[in-house]
């Protein structure tokens, strides 16, 4: 097992640096609305490019990718920033106020709270966390902090969610009972249901494989892995549960208050040691909370079959709700759609009540200046995450789970519990 990288190597990554970029110890900087975050980017191909660019009307004092590919790209906007391939060294050597984290997801929670821990502001992309257990970590470090926190769920606050979460808050349907969610996901956008490569592949002169790899266990390279097919290998990704649900369930679970003891069950082809199932069902299935009455959510992603009836009011990539006095049907990105249309044909929607978003970045950005609101803190994220792996963890078990999240236990199947969490490679322990 590999060793942790000793304070002086971590150290060593840092010299030749400007004096401005070692670490200082004391407080958080107390910062203006029209002052500049001092930002490290730790992903800057793919998503975390984008992620880059909107955050570059900030400082971006350090970048940090595996590829250096990418990071050559990102210096070239930003030529004074300090480059890395390890986060582990920008972390301990580099001063900022606020890290942007835009890794694979096996990453997101190492990365996460070595920024938390120095007191920094912390964006990260969904899924928050690579583990159930994770998520709780993640949450309650963020608390204890007390720093700005988002995660990169862009369509949170996205004019149609806000519309939506105010119909279920007005109960413009009724108390509603079920919500069927779809995606596409996997199948054309990435493989899942595979079998472990056998590797031995030369590893490209411009990755950091080791690095990539990161808390997971040491495996020969594989272009199977690397880019973006990841998502469908269990110890690097969520699987499709994990990537579109944190997007497609977010209105359900922030307009419904889905929260407390949840039974989660999951079916699929026969569940596979090293990689996520072509196609997955599963239903969360919440009791009473406050005046609302139990609500069952339904997930149905690649290849799975959706109930005919649901299917034809249930947009691809959508959800659809199902009250004691209507139906509302919505597709991301999109606004929502009364059913049936003629039942509704006079409605006249609740008043806005919920503010637009100037922007996911720019509302965190914000944030960390002046302590203003995040759509999706940590607060919000962590438990949502932890909840929608649950799918993945029901899958896992074979079975149905009974999962407590007042305690974070499985209260009906001790064995099931093992998915909670992980193991890392030493060095990379959250």
């Amino acid at each position: 097992m590999p060793r942790p990288l000793p304070r002086r190597r971590l150290l060593r990554a840092a010299a030749g640096l400007p004096a401005s970029f070692v670490v200082a110890t004391g407080a958080r900087r107390v910062l203006g609305a029209n002052d500049r975050l001092d930002v490290a980017v730790i992903g800057v191909g793919g998503r975390g490019a984008g992620n880059l660019d909107a955050v570059s009307g900030e400082n971006v004092v350090a970048v940090c990718d595996v590829d250096d590919g990418a990071v050559a790209a990102a210096l070239g906007r930003h030529p004074a920033a300090a480059r890395f391939s390890d986060y582990r060294a920008l972390m301990e050597t580099v001063k900022a106020d606020a890290v942007v984290v835009a890794t694979p997801d096996h990453h997101h929670a190492p990365a996460t709270v070595r920024a938390l821990r120095r007191g920094l502001h912390v964006y990260c992309e969904k899924p928050l966390t690579h583990t159930v257990a994770e998520a709780r970590a993640v949450a309650a470090l963020a608390a204890e902090k007390g720093v700005a926190t988002q995660m990169g769920t862009q369509n949170h606050e996205h004019p149609g969610y806000l519309r939506l979460v105010e119909l279920l808050r007005a109960k413009a349907i009724g108390d509603v009972t079920d919500v069927h969610v779809v995606t596409d996901r996997p199948g054309k956008w990435w493989p899942q249901g595979m079998d472990v490569p056998a590797g031995g592949a030369a590893v490209p002169p411009h990755l950091h494989w080791d690095q990539w790899l990161g808390p997971a266990a040491m495996r020969p390279y594989d272009p199977a892995y690397v880019p973006f097919k990841w998502r469908g290998w269990w110890d690097f990704g969520c699987g499709a549960v994990g990537d579109m649900a944190i997007h497609l369930a977010d209105p359900a679970f922030w307009g419904l208050d889905l929260a407390g003891p949840v039974r989660v069950a999951s079916r699929g082809p026969a569940p596979h040691p090293a990689s996520a199932p072509e196609w997955m069902i599963t239903t969360f299935a919440f009791g009473p909370r406050g005046d609302r009455g139990p609500v069952t959510l339904h997930w149905y992603e690649g290849a799975a079959e959706v109930p005919a009836a649901i299917a034809a009011e249930l947009p691809m990539n959508g959800s659809l709700f199902v009250g004691k006095e209507g139906r509302i049907a919505i597709a991301h990105d999109g606004f929502p759609k009364l059913l049936p249309e003629d039942r509704f044909r006079d409605f006249v929607p609740p008043a806005p009540s919920l503010p637009d978003s100037p922007g996911h970045h720019a509302q965190w950005i914000a944030a960390c200046k002046t302590g203003s609101r995040t759509g999706s803190p940590f607060s919000y994220a962590a438990p949502f995450t932890e909840t929608v792996l649950l799918g993945n963890v029901a899958y896992r078990a074979g079975g149905p789970v009974d999962y407590d999240p007042a305690t974070g236990r499985i209260t009906n199947d001790a064995a099931a519990e093992r998915w909670l969490a992980k193991e890392y490679r030493r060095g990379w322990e959250v």
